[in-house]
């Protein structure tokens, strides 16, 4: 046996303080977290009216850095602004209107994206393959303003609110500088505050805002196939004016006019006239204070349901409608609200096998106060696709608004899995990142200015 001597006696502690450190070394380095991007946003800031974007990643901590659009033009904050924008098929278009009714510079522009979507038999993989870049834009005197934006059988439509029409445009002509200025093509159709549906690229429903006159309630339907130049099929009127949504489900159109829902049949055909068309009515309820009609604006849709809010206060509800049923009716969900507070239009996503709708709580009166808010709504707890049982799942409180016209609202875009959802305190500059899992904000990201709305695009990155 060797002795234990003072020298074995150290060399023993020497070799046991270096196998500890090798462990605690490679330990702390199996710790170390790759970072991954959870998703790729773009919002407009209201302030400066430019379109920024960034990478949210997630590691050792979340992370976000916020950059700007190569190639995007300088917009004049004090006589432009940024119109709604959508994405599709890796293009982001947004619209450019302008404060003289579109005779000083309006129009849109088209970006690449940068995010490529990857197929892997029955999944897919989200790849940020490059920087966003313009790829196109129609910037001039003669664009109209454009308003309302929509993406439908992966085509865009945009309103030209003051050229009483709308133009298609191809992503796949956008995604390439040489074609995307000359992509769009025009219909004549709808007019003022033009809301609009396109249905199977086969007819569109452009409506008119007007609140009186030969233009009040009236929707244009209009053939999206025709030979030579495009024009309007058949107009039919509303019971009431001022329409100011519009959406379709299950073969079915549903438009917002003054008093309550009106529903018509989709004429994939055109066999209906003017005098044959049947329009159909949905009672929202009468105002208890005002005494007039119940009415919405901005509909969603969730499955085979279309989505609505109404109210503000505690007559806060969130509409949903069976657009399957033979004779649709409203189910509405109290939503609770303190006075002062207006819902947002729903917006909807699909995660974990759950749907949901996020409603903010807004103030009616910037200076009032009051607490604004964020709630989730279940749409379909037991997952048997019938609506009629949704419930509230959280309320949590949210930063200010800044809410100015259309501008100014909280807004929220999700991941392209739902696993996250990224929206805007416009009043804090502030992004925030919440968990569809957790049902929490879990990281707050201070980018300036006024982020108004926002597009999420990808999903979280995967390694093999």
């Amino acid at each position: 046996m060797v002795p234990f001597t003072r020298s074995t006696m150290t060399s023993f502690v020497l070799a046991v303080v270096f196998c500890l450190s090798a462990v605690t070394g490679s330990s702390a380095d199996a710790q170390a977290v790759r970072n991954r991007i959870l998703m790729r946003v773009f919002w407009q800031d209201r302030e400066t009216a430019q379109l920024s974007w960034a990478d949210i990643t997630s590691g050792d901590k979340w992370g976000i850095k916020r950059a700007w659009i190569h190639g995007f033009p300088m917009v004049d904050a004090e006589n432009q602004e940024l119109a709604p924008m959508k994405h599709h098929n890796g293009v982001l278009v947004t619209g450019v209107r302008d404060h003289q009714d579109g005779t000083l510079q309006s129009g849109w522009i088209s970006v690449d994206t940068g995010v490529f979507e990857e197929p892997h038999g029955n999944h897919t993989h989200w790849k940020y393959t490059g920087l966003p870049k313009v790829t196109g834009m129609n910037l001039d005197a003669h664009q109209g303003n454009p308003g309302q934006l929509s993406v439908s059988e992966n085509i865009f439509y945009l309103a030209h609110d003051q050229k009483n029409g709308f133009s298609q445009l191809q992503p796949s002509l956008l995604k390439q500088a040489s074609s995307a200025s000359e992509s769009a093509k025009f219909f004549s159709g709808g007019g003022s505050h033009i809301a609009l549906a396109a249905v199977n690229d086969a007819v569109a429903y452009s409506s008119w805002d007007d609140e009186s006159g030969p233009n009040g309630g009236r929707v244009d339907v209009v053939p999206l196939r025709q030979a030579g130049k495009p024009k309007i099929a058949y107009s039919f009127q509303l019971p009431s004016a001022a329409i100011h949504g519009i959406t379709h489900n299950s073969g079915k159109v549903f438009l917002a006019p003054a008093d309550g829902i009106c529903w018509v049949k989709v004429d994939l055909s055109l066999k209906e006239t003017a005098e044959s068309v049947q329009v159909n009515y949905l009672s929202l309820g009468q105002d208890e204070l005002s005494d007039r009609p119940v009415r919405t604006g901005t509909f969603s849709n969730a499955r085979n349901w279309v989505l609505c809010t109404t109210g503000e206060g505690d007559q806060s509800k969130l509409c949903l409608i069976n657009a399957e049923s033979a004779d649709p009716s409203v189910v509405k969900v109290n939503v609770p609200a303190a006075d002062g507070l207006r819902l947002t239009a729903p917006e909807t996503v699909l995660s974990l096998g759950n749907r949901y709708a996020f409603l903010f709580q807004e103030r009616t009166d910037a200076v009032n106060g009051v607490q604004e808010q964020l709630t989730v709504v279940e749409l379909d707890p037991d997952r048997n696709r019938d609506f009629s049982d949704a419930r509230i799942r959280t309320t949590i409180p949210v930063g200010a608004s800044r809410t100015e016209g259309h501008h100014g609202h909280h807004a929220i875009a999700f991941d392209a899995y739902g696993r996250y959802a990224a929206f805007t305190e416009p009043g804090e500059g502030i992004l925030n990142l919440f968990s569809l899992q957790d049902m929490q904000v879990v990281a707050r990201f201070k980018v300036g200015g006024s982020p108004d709305r926002i597009v999420a695009v990808g999903a979280p990155e995967h390694f093999h």
